[in-house]
């Protein structure tokens, strides 16, 4: 289990667009700039990989994995990876299928569909895929010991049961696939995992990109995940 070996306190108003300043006497090289996106709600955000992301507050702890939901522009259907912690001294928790939502680029906001629902959609292909093209959303606080299955959605052919909620714990993490009906297909653009917890809310952001967008990405990602980073770390 992969765990974060800092955790900064919760900070807010910070998100803004900024860019790298070269040395003074250094030739001018513009270096990538990253606009935060900005949650609405008091939490830190970070970059795991190109594909995943994690928020958390001083309640809940939230990863994400993405990249098939990436490459799957047009599709009605939307897979995400994710994982689900306490942080510490907070009360179990339970957490259900209706806690869980998404926002899409419109504003509009998507629950997770139905048991029924699920099974009948069109979801077999993407499971395969999923086999092939995944994230790994193992990111968790230190104190994560144990982690148990998010079980909201079994297919009829499937020996496991489903279940409408997870319980999560300081120790024990949830983790799990979701999915999402989105019948105008998923969409380029900025995108928002919502996770309620008892007290607040953890909203994971991901940005579906464009074939310019990734090639950007993957040629200045240790910048951008390097920006990120800065711009949470506590102010000493």
């Amino acid at each position: 289990m992969r765990h974060k070996n800092t955790l900064a306190v919760v900070l807010a108003g910070m998100l803004s667009l900024w860019s790298v300043a070269s040395p003074a006497g250094a030739q001018t090289q513009e270096k990538p700039a990253v606009k935060i996106p900005e949650p609405g709600v008091p939490e830190i955000m970070m970059m795991e990989g190109r594909y995943v992301r994690i928020a958390y507050n001083n309640e809940g702890y939230v990863t994400l994995g993405y990249q098939l939901a990436n490459s799957s522009v047009g599709n009605e259907w939307m897979l995400l990876e994710i994982g689900a912690a306490l942080m510490q001294k907070v009360p179990d928790y339970k957490l259900t299928r209706e806690a869980i939502t998404l926002t899409t680029p419109d504003g509009t906001e998507v629950p997770l569909p139905t048991l029924e629902e699920f099974r009948g959609g069109k979801t077999q292909a993407l499971q395969g895929q999923a086999r092939v093209i995944k994230d790994s959303v193992n990111y968790f606080p230190p104190w994560v010991s144990d982690v148990s299955r998010i079980a909201f959605y079994v297919d009829l052919d499937h020996p496991g049961k489903a279940w409408d909620f997870v319980e999560i714990s300081p120790m024990r993490a949830g983790m799990g696939r979701l999915y999402f009906n989105l019948p105008g297909g998923i969409q380029y653009g900025q995108h928002w995992l919502n996770v309620k917890f008892e007290k607040s809310l953890v909203r994971v952001p991901f940005k579906i990109l464009t074939k310019e967008e990734a090639k950007y990405l993957d040629k200045n990602y240790k910048e951008i995940s390097k920006q990120v980073k800065e711009a949470f770390q506590p102010k000493k």
